[in-house]
């Protein structure tokens, strides 16, 4: 007490170093956030017990509509023709030759479109997977 009546001291708590770590954390989530890749493409996968151990490099993806998507590593999907995804998935395995791909198929798609995709994958020596949703 006598302390602080000579010097005047008065007991405080600086909020600044508290509010600089919150700020940090902050920008921690947001810059963590950025790296994950959803798949932003909606597709109802077939059911099955065993799942992808790997990340694909790759992705293909076949919506209920027919569509195709591709993608790259951490890019957005792309809506391309079915043309399109020979010289995509050249390109791929030009860049990393023991790069894999992901099939993303809905369910109600034709087989005949899934068997499309295989046979492009084969003729290029492509390594591929077919994701399903864990059962």
């Amino acid at each position: 007490m006598a302390l602080k009546r000579r010097f005047n001291i008065e007991a405080s708590f600086s909020m600044a170093s508290m509010t600089d770590m919150v700020f940090l954390l902050l920008i921690f989530f947001m810059i963590t956030s950025t790296i994950v890749v959803p798949n932003s493409i909606q597709v109802l996968l077939p059911r099955s017990q065993q799942q992808a151990q790997q990340r694909p490099f790759a992705r293909v993806t076949i919506d209920a509509q027919g569509n195709f998507y591709v993608a790259n590593g951490n890019e957005r999907e792309r809506m391309v023709q079915f043309e399109e995804i020979t010289p995509f998935l050249v390109a791929i395995h030009a860049d990393n030759p023991d790069a894999f791909v992901a099939l993303y198929a809905d369910e109600t798609v034709p087989y005949k479109e899934i068997v499309r995709v295989l046979e492009v994958t084969n003729q290029n020596q492509l390594r591929m997977v077919l994701m399903t949703r864990r059962s």
